[in-house]
């Protein structure tokens, strides 16, 4: 998992338990959804709460859901503090939210992200079939599919979420915000390398990255766009093929 300052979660559970407390008081109605959070001692307990509800059709699949996340977040809590970067990283970008509550309820681009890091722990503790089984109850369920052999850093925002494909392979870097009906994944013709998306990059809606290519820091993909090539830091790339544009702003040079 790639580094990245994380958030302490410790400190983001209390806020979202006070956070949850009000709303409850608030509208008795939320009590609900959100009651979960009041019997859950740490944040951990509550995102395998979360994983298993949203991902699972039956009570069976839930509970052995629930039981692996806490196993992944007690052997290495540092998943637990990707999950509060994430979720404070919504907070920061999306200008329509105003607490910790709200996304960590009902965006499944969060939760999709979570199981994303619960099945990539399976992964790389060779255990490669109940990481597989996991993305493809993520994918049924919530319409976001991540292969468990991706890399993806922290502070990652998938925004709306629906029809998001993160193939095998591919890289993704920290403070990366990606929007809906994205693919990023390897070319039929060289399964052996997939692209590498730098630090916060953003992928608009539509947009396809495909095969062996590196997409820079902060760098900007447009709407629909399919990148087949490498797109420098700072950089705008628009169009099918894409195109570059706004490089002279980022102070790279091109044709």
């Amino acid at each position: 998992m790639m580094a990245s300052a994380t958030v302490s979660s410790d400190d983001l559970w209390l806020a979202i338990r006070r956070e949850a407390e009000a709303a409850i008081v608030a509208d008795p109605f939320l009590e609900a959804s959100a009651a979960f959070i009041l019997d859950q001692g740490e944040l951990g307990g509550a995102l395998a709460f979360l994983i298993g509800r949203a991902i699972c059709r039956t009570d069976a699949d839930r509970a052995q859901f629930m039981r692996t996340a806490r196993e992944a977040f007690a052997a290495e809590p540092a998943l637990v503090d990707a999950a509060a970067t994430d979720l404070v990283a919504i907070v920061r970008r999306d200008p329509a939210i105003t607490g910790l509550l709200p996304p960590l309820l009902n965006f499944k681009g969060y939760v999709a992200l979570q199981a994303w890091r619960v099945s990539n722990w399976l992964w790389r503790h060779d255990r490669p079939d109940l990481a597989l089984l996991m993305q493809s109850a993520a994918a049924d369920q919530l319409q976001i599919s991540i292969h468990p052999s991706a890399q993806i850093g922290t502070g990652v925002f998938l925004d709306h979420g629906t029809g998001i494909i993160i193939g095998a392979l591919a890289s993704v870097g920290d403070e990366v915000t990606i929007l809906q009906n994205v693919t990023i994944a390897r070319h039929q013709d060289d399964p052996r390398h997939a692209p590498t998306i730098g630090r916060g990059v953003l992928l608009s809606a539509g947009a396809t990255v495909i095969g062996k290519l590196s997409i820079g820091d902060f760098a900007k993909i447009g709407a629909g766009a399919l990148v087949t090539s490498d797109v420098p830091a700072g950089c705008t790339a628009v169009g099918v093929p894409a195109r570059l544009t706004n490089c002279a702003e980022a102070g790279v040079p091109h044709a």
